[in-house]
């Protein structure tokens, strides 16, 4: 009897845990840009066609270039963001051009040499379709892409077509100003690092605000996600970055992509990419440990590669927690630097090419001596306020969604 009832136990606290993590997810109750076609196929009739894609660029389960294309659209060349068109480029790596293997249609890469589409590129276009998923943060290079290309189209007197998706972090609007002199690969806007916004509305900023080069403006033709608000959560059908594997890694993307700028590794070189903390320098403080191996396509060298890390385990962490809260976790980097027999080392950049600037993340200069200094995380949010405060009565006018 006592052995069942153990059981029985066990069962229900396992439940529990993934009943947890169990969110209302709005698939069913919405439409992407992509896939109201009646609102877009008819307007690319006769028109030649350039689409920033990658493998999130989908109807359903299919492709949207081999939805055009079987629908007799022209496509006359593709653009590739960050990881590739076909998304098989670790973070941070340059990608080259290249003709796309299964269409045979030219592909060149915005993330190597080139982040710009040139006159010459689009000489031969008509029109230019972005369609990828964003995650809803500032150092989530696509919306750097979004202002690149929107740019070459003010400057080339071209048209751009937003096919508009959810952003799985689009109830999270939290995180301090970037600071310009910060103003980096990974920060290119004077944005929090939650901006709680979808590519459409991030676009309507970007030519509101006056952040392109340019002093024209780019014509946009938007199709907006149909029966969507701030507030729903979607998941997403396709990975929309090899380290962006599980619902788990996407919705605490924008609290533990922080650690990219600290002394330990965050799950680079694993299969849980985002979900674990951890460093060799925790060995007898934590009894959770990982290894951090090269993973082609992911991580070739990770941060600790092919040590024993020991740290944190987040990837049952209740997600309806860090929904509820509306809030970027600061609590792990605490934990972890307050627990660091190295704390002098914690931010040491130098260590590795794979450690980044706390700054340059972050966007701000005081963060660093605040997590040293043992500043609360209340004092610390205080500090965010004036600027996030601005920024939220700013992000209402290019809103599209309540």
């Amino acid at each position: 009897m006592k052995i069942v009832f153990v059981f029985i136990l066990v069962f229900f606290s396992f439940m529990a845990i993934r009943a947890q993590n169990q969110l209302d997810y709005c698939n069913d109750r919405i439409r992407t840009g992509a896939e109201q076609t009646e609102k877009y196929i008819p307007y690319l009739k006769d028109k030649r066609v350039a689409i920033l894609g990658n493998p999130s660029t989908v109807i359903k389960n299919r492709h949207l270039v081999d939805s055009l294309l079987n629908r007799g659209i022209k496509i006359v060349k593709i653009f590739g963001p960050e990881h590739g068109f076909r998304g098989n480029a670790s973070n941070g790596t340059k990608v080259g051009d290249e003709v796309d293997p299964a269409t045979k249609i030219p592909v060149i890469s915005l993330y190597g040499d080139k982040k710009k589409p040139s006159a010459k590129d689009l000489k031969d276009i008509d029109v230019f379709i972005f369609d990828v998923q964003d995650m809803g943060v500032r150092f989530y290079t696509n919306i750097n892409t979004l202002r690149d290309i929107m740019e070459a189209c003010a400057e080339n007197e071209k048209e751009l077509l937003i096919l508009d998706r959810p952003n799985p972090n689009a109830y999270l609007v939290d995180g301090p100003i970037l600071d310009m002199k910060h103003k980096s690969g990974i920060g290119q806007f004077p944005v929090p690092i939650a901006h709680g916004m979808t590519n459409a509305e991030f676009a309507q900023m970007i030519n509101g605000e006056g952040w392109m080069a340019t002093a024209k403006k780019c014509k946009l033709k938007i199709v907006a996600v149909a029966g969507y608000n701030h507030q729903m959560l979607y998941r997403l059908p396709v990975n929309p970055s090899p380290n962006l594997n599980t619902e788990q890694s996407i919705l605490l993307y924008p609290s533990t992509c922080l650690f990219e700028g600290v002394k330990i590794n965050h799950g680079r070189g694993t299969d849980y990419p985002f979900t674990v903390l951890g460093s060799p320098a925790y060995k007898g403080l934590y009894s959770f440990s990982f290894t951090p191996v090269s993973k082609k396509g992911m991580s070739e060298t990770p941060l600790f590669m092919n040590e024993k890390c020991y740290g944190l385990d987040l990837r049952e962490y209740d997600l309806q927690k860090l929904v509820d809260s509306k809030k970027i976790n600061l609590s792990w980097m605490r934990e972890l630097y307050d627990n660091s027999p190295e704390k002098d080392k914690f931010f040491d950049q130098s260590f590795s090419k794979q450690i980044n600037s706390i700054e340059k993340l972050v966007g701000v200069d005081a963060f660093r001596r605040q997590i040293a200094d043992g500043v609360s995380e209340e004092e610390i949010r205080k500090s965010w306020e004036p600027g996030l405060a601005r920024y939220k009565e700013m992000r209402k006018n290019y809103l599209i969604y309540p």
